[in-house]
């Protein structure tokens, strides 16, 4: 039952008058004293307050408003003693709000560390549709509007169930919060199984959010331990009270010995970190220029970096040329020079045809990663002007800048002239163009011989072997993806002078963990974002972290422990020290929370000096407090 507040007056003739701030009529109140006349007119104003305090409506209305409508006092009710904080129904859908709220999460999460892939996404959603659209940023945006939702809605029921408020969910929220769980489950689902590999990611990211995220998940059970506390003691029945108290305590303790199974390689010995692992242009540096152009390369250049890896398709007339994509329909304007070969396989033009292609266009009119606005007019028109590259382009600005090379070399489709000589005519051009030592040699096929051709490449592998396999095979440097990412398989592999390189790393937390694993070096979309750390963003000794984890379990359990010991002490009326002041639960009202179930005091009380108690005169009420005007 709400707070409402009654005055008592004493008026003309001594004659009682009351009335009432609520919206309902109080219970009478006992005769104070017989009406009688007794000159000047006294003037005495009693306050009865009820429950926690009618300062704190405007407060709850708000709570109780948001989360269901209920905007009026009379539409909401307060949860008493040996009472449920809900109905069935409400119980049902404060659970499901709770696991809607940890789903979301694990979506939102989930999405957000795969935020080093949304380019690879975007690209596989334009071949599979035929347009682009940055799908990758409208997914994260909805995600996290809808956590946000959910989040709020949880906030206003923990509040309210702090308040003491009995919980009831309007029928709008409850259609929110199914429709988020759908969407939070569905798009789990569909990802999991379309990008699988991202769960990895989202493991490896828990080597640098564990301990945050530890952090946060205890701070929340405290939080929360307020009014689980509250309805605790006021439960009348066992089994609710054994439930609740073990649900809380077996997620408590199980957060409290989380840090005990977590692994992270930037948890390590002071002294200990390697060198930054050096940085190589992923197709040059395609946040600041089209990639694989002659102008992204030179960017990546600028930006510091210390190799350069592009992909390499061989032309119908025998030209080697840059082109990652089977066909040019995603980088190129093919569809306006040729609009009847846009799905023509690249390496089935020849380097006449590719040099009427414009290569650059299409990055300031899809803006792959949101960076065109950043450049400045002189390069937007630079890159506007950019053509398909050839190879010997390319190793040209290497050679010039004295930089490594890896490329990825793909073979022409049968019936191609030079299907089965396209390692030939590559290794020509490279040969001719740059200095063999310079040139991380990734292509499988016929590699011994390539070898033997020229021992000087720096023969790369994609594919983790044994270290036999890979010293017959003459492997100097292994290129591997992120997701492979192993402390010791690293230190295994450089303890045989075998390096390895990570690719595809353009996110400061995926770089921080190749740093702390200790990779050699990193291919990367963001060199100019990487070339900027000069240290892990999380990086901690063994000792830190035990001290970080130990203080935060014993903060939280003295604090949870105390607002147990608080709430037991007020439902049971008990003083903080022995001749303190009798509480309300005992006081001389004691039998209107009887009537009202709920707690009455005394905020005020005025008597007029010439009223007081004198013989002959008549008997004004006892009150606890008797203040003079």
């Amino acid at each position: 039952m709400d707070d409402y507040e009654t005055h008592v007056h004493y008026g003309e003739g001594g004659v009682v008058s009351k009335s009432c701030l609520c919206d309902f009529n109080p219970p009478t109140l006992p005769p104070l004293s017989p009406p009688v006349p007794v000159g000047p007119s006294p003037s005495v104003s009693v306050s009865v307050m009820l429950g926690c305090g009618y300062e704190h409506q405007p407060f709850v209305s708000c709570l109780a408003g948001l989360y269901g409508c209920q905007w009026r006092r009379y539409q909401r009710a307060r949860a008493q003693p040996g009472e449920c904080c809900c109905s069935k129904v409400e119980c049902g859908s404060f659970g499901l709000l709770i696991l809607t709220f940890f789903l979301s999460f694990v979506f939102l999460y989930f999405w957000t560390e795969a935020q080093n892939d949304y380019n690879d996404f975007d690209w596989f959603n334009f071949g599979t549709l035929g347009f682009w659209f940055p799908w990758s940023l409208v997914l994260l945006t909805v995600a996290a509007a809808l956590f946000t939702y959910i989040a709020l809605l949880l906030v206003l029921a923990v509040c309210l169930l702090s308040e003491g408020q009995r919980l009831y969910l309007h029928w709008s929220h409850k259609t929110g919060i199914v429709v988020t769980l759908v969407f939070s489950v569905a798009a789990t689902a569909v990802l999991s199984d379309l990008w699988s590999k991202e769960w990895k990611t989202l493991l490896l990211s828990l080597q640098v959010t564990a301990p945050y995220l530890h952090l946060g998940a205890v701070s929340i059970m405290a939080v929360l331990s307020w009014p689980i506390a509250l309805h605790f003691f006021r439960m009348n029945k066992k089994v609710r009270q054994i439930a609740v108290l073990g649900l809380f305590l077996s997620v408590l303790f199980s957060l409290y010995l989380v840090p005990l199974g977590m692994y992270s390689p930037c948890i390590k010995e002071a002294g200990t970190l390697g060198p930054a692992p050096t940085l190589i242009g992923h197709r040059g540096a395609p946040m600041l220029a089209p990639e694989n152009t002659i102008m992204s390369f030179e960017r990546a250049v600028e930006a510091g970096a210390q190799g350069l890896e592009t992909d390499v398709t061989i032309s119908y007339d025998g030209v080697p040329f840059l082109m990652h994509d089977s066909t040019l329909r995603r980088t190129t304007n093919v569809a306006e020079v040729f609009p009847n070969q846009t799905h023509l396989d690249a390496s089935n033009f020849t380097w006449t045809e590719l040099q009427q292609l414009n290569a650059g266009s299409w990055f300031l009119s899809r803006d792959p990663f949101g960076t065109a606005s950043s450049l400045s007019e002189e390069d937007r028109l630079q890159a506007q002007n950019q053509s398909v590259p050839s190879l010997a382009q390319f190793l040209e600005v290497a050679a010039k800048s004295n930089r490594l090379v890896l490329f990825d070399l793909r073979r022409p489709p049968h019936g191609h002239p030079y299907s089965q000589s396209y390692i030939n005519t590559t290794l020509e051009v490279v040969q001719a163009h740059i200095n063999s030592s310079q040139v991380l040699w990734l292509p499988s096929e016929d590699r011994k011989l390539v070898h033997a051709v020229d021992p000087e490449l720096q023969q790369t592998s994609g594919e983790k072997a044994s270290i036999q396999e890979l010293t017959d095979d003459h492997i100097i440097r292994l290129n591997l993806h992120y997701s492979s990412m192993s402390q010791q398989q690293i230190r295994k592999y450089l303890s045989v002078n075998i390096s390895t390189n990570l690719y595809v790393i353009s996110q400061p937390w995926l770089y921080t963990l190749a740093w702390c694993a200790g990779a050699q070096s990193v291919t990367t979309n963001s060199i100019h974002i990487l070339s900027q750390m000069d240290k892990p963003l999380f990086l901690m000794t063994p000792e830190e972290y035990g001290l970080m984890w130990i203080l935060t379990d014993v903060v939280s359990a003295i604090l949870i422990f105390a607002i147990f010991v608080f709430h037991w002490w007020r439902e049971r009326g008990l003083p903080f020290w022995s001749g303190s002041r009798q509480t309300h639960e005992n006081g001389p009202y004691s039998k209107f929370r009887t009537e009202m179930s709920d707690v009455w005091s005394i905020s005020s009380v005025n008597v007029r000096p010439d009223l007081r108690s004198t013989p002959g005169s008549p008997s004004v009420p006892h009150l606890p407090t008797i203040s003079e005007e």
